[in-house]
């Protein structure tokens, strides 16, 4: 990886927001409303103008991750416990019920990131059995999984995952992107019609201190990754390059 220079001018960065509570995920809408994942239990929006609401709910003790702006502008929420995850829906005027909290009889561990697809599927990624969370802050530990919950019900759609982050379906559905946060690269799943997982490849790896979190797509066939400990904005082309 050659030493570019920034896509983005470092001196025309201003900061948004204020008084939040750990804003781990951030969604903008087509209004260029910013909608926030807030550990004061739900989610701040933020206006264009600057201005703040937040929508907070009282009926779990909710710690927000990833967040998911649903069309009926109600959230989908993986909730990221001390001890439990799963996920719960947030709605705009601050009731919250849990769409999925056990698997198998078994209670989901804190969970990272969910998201609903084109074709109406919803996933969530679990980074960890472990407790705390911070024993699989390594390379050698892959016990992640990926849950799918569609017409079939909820399943472990791939398993054996170094701490999956943020993920991404392909826009044709084939696909899933994971960012394997302590793995130092971006996957990609080949998503069968039963809806597992299989066929991961590697599209990018990345340098010491480049831990990837999180994860979008560029419009282009690319990706824009989120690194935590080396802090930074990373842009990934098809061939894994890294500006």
């Amino acid at each position: 990886m050659g030493a570019a220079a920034p896509l983005v001018d470092l001196e025309t960065i201003t900061f948004v927001g204020r008084g939040l509570n750990r804003p781990e995920c951030v969604v903008c809408d087509a209004d260029g409303v910013l909608h926030v994942s807030d550990w004061r239990g739900g989610v701040t929006k933020i206006a264009p103008d600057g201005s703040q609401t937040s929508i907070l709910t009282t009926d779990v003790e909710l710690r927000p991750n990833g967040v998911w702006l649903e069309p009926d502008g109600s959230y989908l929420i993986a909730h990221l416990g001390a001890d439990t995850g799963g996920i719960f829906r947030l709605n705009p005027d601050g009731t919250c019920t849990p769409v999925l909290t056990e698997l198998n009889g078994e209670p989901l561990p804190p969970s990272n990131y969910a998201l609903r697809d084109g074709k109406g599927r919803i996933w969530l990624t679990v980074s960890t059995h472990h407790r705390p969370r911070a024993d699989a802050y390594r390379g050698d530990i892959a016990d992640g999984f990926v849950v799918l919950i569609d017409d079939a019900g909820a399943r472990i759609a791939g398993d054996g995952l170094i701490y999956p982050n943020e993920c991404r379906c392909s826009d044709d559905g084939q696909y899933l992107f994971v960012n394997e946060t302590f793995g130092r690269r971006l996957s990609r799943f080949a998503i069968c019609d039963d809806g597992s997982l299989a066929d991961r490849q590697t599209i990018a790896t990345f340098g010491r201190g480049d831990f990837p979190d999180g994860l979008t797509a560029d419009g282009n066939d690319g990706w824009l990754v989120t690194t935590a400990v080396s802090n930074k904005v990373l842009h990934v082309d098809q061939g894994g390059d890294q500006t």
